[in-house]
């Protein structure tokens, strides 16, 4: 009995060291940092280590930015909106994800966008905004730079400068924050293209810049699109009209002045052009300050439309007083003047015809003389505007958030 106890004993000894001398081979063939951390998902503290901030020593991270502007649609400038479509390509080193290309040969490798740190962005002037983040992924190389491809459309605010709109030209901006890192971590280096080959459209781009924003608390930076209105629509549907109208209402007053046509005419004019003005408020935008010029010129083209019929109707209807007075009051005949038995008294339609003769030429007098004032006025009123439109600038007030003390930028 003690011997076979001795004998058990004495295998599982030996069982124990082949263990162990198996297990100590094992170890010493396990390569060290062959690949990154980020490759064995049985590590969920390293893990977490990677989705944080990479340390760049005392200075922030550097991430180099190209924002590709793709498409630029649906400027409305009634709503004070514009839509664009964008592509961002970020990229930054990050040394944690490096690994031995000697023993791991791949030079490239792709991770799921969320598995790693990536900068959050949020457009400041945005009113919504689809990112095309489904099945995103980053490309990391060997010595640890990241470049990850962000698609994305947006519709932004932008404050048009519509002072002379329809040949308007504006700055919209699109202001890039990382809301999640502070400004002594996160430095971005930004650069933008122009990739829109589409030019069959009211509003065109006609130049992009893009700057960093100093002085903030989180690291962002801003792009700005200069549009330029095209003017072709606004042209044929506002201002072709209006001077239709206006240089009809010029030939309206070469009408005689007895003639009834000629205050149905001006009539006619005054409530068509009434209804386009309408239409027209409708159709053009407002702001609380530097509104359009076109606003101005087409109410003052109200006015002299409503000036040349309101002298039609006032002559017309004097003139046709004195005709009703002289017929209701003939002249006396003359003392001495002996009445002809054969022709008992004046004829009733030369009577009048007679008397009526200075009203007829004052009336025509004043008509003409209005004509020719109103002609010049209007010429005068075209010059005029010409160079308001040429000369004239508004500066904007300025907005809540940067006029102080109630907003601004915060004091450090």
């Amino acid at each position: 009995m003690m011997a076979l106890r001795l004998l058990l004993h004495v295998a599982l000894l030996g069982l124990g060291t082949t263990q162990s001398s198996v297990q100590g081979r094992r170890h010493f063939h396990r390569p060290v940092l062959a690949w990154p951390s980020f490759f064995d998902a049985n590590s969920p503290l390293e893990v977490q280590e990677i989705i944080q901030i990479p340390k760049n020593g005392s200075s922030p991270l550097l991430v180099d930015v190209q924002v590709v502007v793709s498409n630029v649609f649906n400027v409305d400038i009634l709503r004070y909106t514009m839509s664009s479509m964008l592509l961002l390509r970020l990229s930054w080193l990050d040394t944690r994800l490096a690994w031995n290309g000697s023993v791991y040969p791949r030079r490239m490798v792709t991770r799921p966008w969320n598995s790693l740190w990536t900068p959050g962005l949020t457009i400041q002037e945005a009113l919504w905004v689809d990112w095309q983040d489904q099945s995103l992924r980053a490309q990391v190389d060997q010595d640890g730079h990241v470049e990850l491809h962000l698609a994305l459309t947006t519709e932004t605010n932008c404050d048009f400068e519509l002072l002379h709109f329809p040949r308007d030209r504006s700055d919209c901006t699109l202001s890039f924050y990382a809301l999640s890192n502070a400004a002594m971590e996160l430095e971005f280096q930004a650069h933008v293209v122009n990739e829109i080959v589409s030019v069959k459209r009211e509003y065109v781009v006609r130049d992009l810049k893009v700057q960093a924003l100093p002085q903030q608390l989180v690291p962002c930076f801003r792009v700005t699109l200069r549009l330029q209105n095209t003017a072709l629509k606004a042209i044929i549907a506002l201002l072709v009209p209006g001077e239709a109208l206006l240089l009809a209402d010029v030939c309206g007053g070469l009408l005689p002045l007895r003639a009834t046509e000629r205050t149905a005419y001006k009539v006619t004019l005054l409530l068509g052009y009434l209804v386009f003005h309408s239409s027209l408020v409708d159709g053009l935008p407002s702001s609380s300050s530097c509104n359009p010029l076109l606003i101005y010129y087409f109410t003052i083209l109200l006015l002299l439309l409503f000036i040349s019929t309101m002298e039609t109707v006032l002559l017309a209807g004097l003139l046709a007083c004195g005709h009703l007075g002289a017929k209701s009051s003939p002249g006396p005949a003359p003392r001495g003047e002996r009445q002809d038995p054969g022709n008992p008294g004046p004829n009733p339609e030369e009577a009048p015809r007679g008397v009526q003769g200075p009203w007829r030429s004052w009336a025509e007098a004043a008509d003409h003389t209005f004509f020719l004032v109103y002609v010049a006025g209007v010429v005068c009123s075209q010059f005029v505007f010409a160079g308001f439109w040429m000369w004239t600038t508004c500066k904007s007030d300025p907005a809540p958030g940067k006029d102080a003390p109630h907003g601004g930028q915060p004091r450090l």
